[in-house]
């Protein structure tokens, strides 16, 4: 235990909000003394394929031996990138990697070389290929979302694949200024945000009519026209034209005054105000530019950090770090201009895009991404003026992002090397699985899944189980842990058995013979981590853990390690007790690092079991439309819903409040708030 006298007792796993990982060194490093044969090898197979390259533009693929993408690139002329590289000098040292892996070149031809650009971009997000620049892009943006499928379009915040119709405005940085702005604009638009069935269930207004938030279209309080007319400044204030709409609005505001209409003119002047808050509290907002991403990016130490802001009808919607990997003989421009590149595959393109660095055919890109977005998009560096300024702004974020980066990473290594020792790995763990279930009484139980490595908690891996079991007792926690773990590693099994894994990942895996000895993978190229967990923690005693175990001896796993973390006897953090197979349980120092740092992760799965429990039990409680809390018929619940307005109104209710409710006497009152605010476990 005297070797990690140097941690941290404070430290926690890094929970970036883009979950962006940082590469391993080893990763960056270039190999030395690639020998003379395996270029020579690599050398013949490409010119062999270059004979059969085609002359016009498009993308090929270099694979090595055992089928795996190493490099995706995109050419004018195939054949003569190919033949490029069979060039026996000339080449850095990441290309001659490449070529001395090369076992087989693959192509896909373009009509143009802009449509050749677009389809690498595709290909290295989806293929992950191990020497090009990976954009580790693993939460979606969300969306402001008007809605186009009814009469009376609803605005909503919005995450995934656009497929409902209706206008789309982001991205956003995070959930957080999506909710703000969007209640910024109801003040200013009075749009619906309730459910469709919400919507034709009313009889009269909601809550936020009242709070003037909503013009309440569902009991004609405006008519087709009035809302029509709504809906369409927001749509021109979120395409840019926010100036246009506050002219409309302070023009009707005067009109009305002049007609000594006062209360129409306040209406006007609440929204005008809802505008100006919209922007107000975004921080830095350019005055000159309506619509424009910024990308800046700062290199250190072989690693990458790429701060990107995003601006729209001249509104900061916030930024975003990330950390992509890439081979540290890239310059900042080579690696900012593969990242751009990728960012844009699955998201649509502002107007301007404005860069810390010069990178490689610029104008191509904008090119590219003008035909993919069917409108002008300009890739620039702007050297003076407010969008010089903009750049610098994101260039000091990109510095402090990377600097924190690199601290917090080099203390979850420690800790990780720590945790290693504690419960007696033979590696430093690459990926913890954490399982823990929330259920009351049994009802709506849910099994959670989080995953952390040496970047921190990854979030974008994180799984919730439903439980299904017909079979089991209500509050058969041990059951639902052989059910999650069933199912997670019968799926494991299917899609990367061990005898699947790239050749590299798989020769590291050993199979020991005492379960006390369980072996992990050893370090390998991240872009082709194993799937495969190096270390199970579990939230319970020795029964969930001989439960834990009993379930993967059945399904043939016996060499993933696991680790059960039961509290003391009065539940209370700090006397946690560690179970381990086949050694003594294991009791650490109220203050070790390693019990503040497993408390983090078990936390972590707790809170996202009980949120996942939560959300279900809403499902659930939507779908029976309040129906499923005892004592509650369709008389109540409509006057609940009349009363409040909303589920989340109920929800938040005392049970005083619950009790004014016409037919709602005080048992009832306190039966509906406890079904709320009930302790899920």
């Amino acid at each position: 235990m005297a070797g990690r006298k140097d941690i941290d007792p404070a430290s926690e796993l890094v929970e970036e909000d883009d979950e962006q990982s940082l590469p391993e060194r080893d990763e960056l490093v270039p190999e030395k003394g690639q020998g003379a044969a395996p270029l020579a090898a690599g050398r013949g197979v490409l010119l062999k394929h270059a004979k059969l390259a085609p002359s016009g533009p498009g993308v090929y693929r270099m694979l090595d031996a055992a089928g795996e993408v190493l490099y995706v690139g995109k050419a004018k002329s195939i054949r003569k990138r190919i033949v490029s590289y069979t060039r026996p000098t000339g080449h850095d040292t990441r290309i001659e990697r490449v070529i001395a892996a090369t076992a087989a070149v693959e192509f896909v031809t373009t009509a143009t070389e802009t449509e050749a650009l677009l389809l690498e971009a595709n290909l290295i997000k989806r293929l992950r290929p191990r020497f090009n620049v990976l954009l580790r892009d693993d939460k979606s943006f969300p969306y402001i979302l008007i809605t186009g499928d009814h009469w009376a379009p609803q605005i909503l915040k919005h995450r995934g694949a656009r497929t409902r119709p209706g206008e789309y405005y982001g991205p956003f940085a995070s959930v957080w200024a999506v909710n703000r702005t969007i209640t910024a604009l109801q003040r200013a638009f009075l749009l619906r945000n309730c459910s469709d069935g919400f919507f034709e269930s009313r009889s009269r207004p909601c809550l936020l009519h009242q709070i003037k938030r909503c013009s309440a279209p569902c009991t004609d309080e405006i008519d087709f026209a009035g809302y029509a007319e709504l809906v369409r400044e927001a749509n021109a204030f979120l395409s840019g034209k926010s100036q246009a709409v506050r002219g409309e609005l302070a023009a009707e505001m005067e009109k009305a005054s002049a007609e000594l209409d006062f209360e129409r003119a306040a209406v006007y002047r609440d929204r005008l105000a809802a505008l100006s808050a919209v922007q107000g509290t975004q921080g830095i907002n350019p005055r000159t530019v309506e619509e424009a991403d910024v990308f800046a990016i700062h290199q250190e130490g072989g690693y990458n950090g790429i701060e990107v802001f995003f601006f729209r009808t001249g509104q900061n919607w916030g930024n975003r770090a990330y950390f992509p990997r890439a081979d540290r003989s890239l310059d900042a421009g080579a690696v900012l201009g593969a990242f751009v590149a990728q960012f844009y595959d699955d998201k649509p393109c502002p107007s301007a895009i404005l860069l810390s660095h010069d990178i490689p055919e610029r104008e191509l890109l904008s090119e590219a991404l003008s035909a993919k977005s069917g409108r002008k998009v300009d890739v620039n560096i702007p050297r003076r003026g407010e969008k010089k300024e903009l750049v610098v702004h994101a260039l000091a974020n990109a510095r402090e992002a990377l600097g924190r980066k690199l601290a917090e990473t080099s203390s979850q290594q420690r800790l990780l090397r720590a945790l290693a020792e504690t419960v007696g790995l033979p590696r430093v763990p690459r990926r913890i699985e954490v399982y823990d279930n929330s259920h009351i009484q049994g009802s709506n139980a849910v099994g959670a899944m989080v995953v952390a490595g040496p970047e921190g908690f990854r979030k974008n891996q994180y799984r919730k189980f439903n439980i299904r079991s017909d079979d089991l007792v209500p509050g058969d926690d041990f059951g639902m842990m052989r059910e999650m773990l069933e199912r997670r590693f019968k799926r494991l099994i299917a899609e990367a058995p061990r005898a699947a894994l790239p050749e590299g990942v798989a020769k590291t895996i050993q199979v020991a013979a005492v379960s006390g000895d369980m072996p992990l993978p050893a370090d390998a190229d991240d872009a082709r981590e194993s799937p495969w967990p190096d270390l199970l923690l579990i939230d319970g005693g020795l029964g969930q853990l001989n439960a834990a175990r009993e379930t993967l001896d059945a399904l043939g796993v016996e060499d993933v390690p696991m680790v059960a973390v039961s509290k003391g006897p009065d539940r209370d953090a700090g006397n946690e007790t560690f179970h381990v197979p086949g050694r003594p349980a294991i009791k650490l120092p109220p203050r070790d690092p390693v019990l503040y740092f497993i408390q983090r992760l078990r936390d972590e799965a707790h809170r996202f079991a009980i949120g996942s429990h939560r959300a279900r039990r809403k499902k659930d409680i939507r779908e029976s439309g309040l129906q499923e809390i005892p004592g509650i018929g369709p008389t109540r619940k409509r006057a609940l819903l009349r009363h409040f307005g909303t589920l989340k109104a109920i929800e938040r209710a005392s049970v005083a409040d619950l009790a004014q409710v016409p037919g709602i006497n005080d048992e009832t009152a306190r039966r509906i708030h406890g079904y709320f605010h009930e302790s899920a476990t």
